[in-house]
């Protein structure tokens, strides 16, 4: 059981739901009015879509400061399409990876983004099991 994690999730009332982390921190969910919730925390889908950036974002950034590598500021933007039927899941995920400087070494970063979308980042493999992901890599002088 050293690789299993455990998180509680508590009710608060009407839909909204206090989830905690392995580390102690906690997250608040609820759903739009149009559903019932009063917008209160994140949407359980939409943090999904968090997690798989962050996930890969920890990565690129561990690997950038690996290489040493300078970034004057990193950005995703993280898309995530619904099956029109119930349940909904994300069928179709893009990620665009935005780096932000004055002199990019494109070429690192690639490898960096490559490293993570290929071989460290576990919740990409997790969505990769139910959703084709597609990737891009944006390059912004600054």
């Amino acid at each position: 059981m050293a690789n299993t994690n455990k998180v509680i999730t508590h009710w608060k009332g009407n839909l909204q739901f206090e989830s905690d982390n392995p580390n102690g921190k906690t997250v608040l969910m609820d759903t739009s009015p149009e559903h019932g919730g009063h917008s209160s925390g994140l949407s359980p889908k939409a943090m999904m879509l968090s997690a798989l950036a962050g996930c890969s974002g920890l990565d690129v950034v561990s690997v950038l400061d690996k290489m040493k590598v300078q970034v004057s500021d990193f950005r995703m933007d993280t898309y995530g399409e619904l099956t029109d039927e119930h349940p909904k899941y994300y069928h179709s995920v893009s990620v665009e990876y935005h780096f932000y400087g004055d002199n990019l070494d494109e070429n690192k970063i690639k490898k960096a983004v490559n490293l993570s979308v290929e071989k460290y980042c576990g919740v990409m493999e997790m969505f990769r099991k139910f959703a084709t992901i597609n990737t891009s890599i944006h390059y912004h002088v600054t």
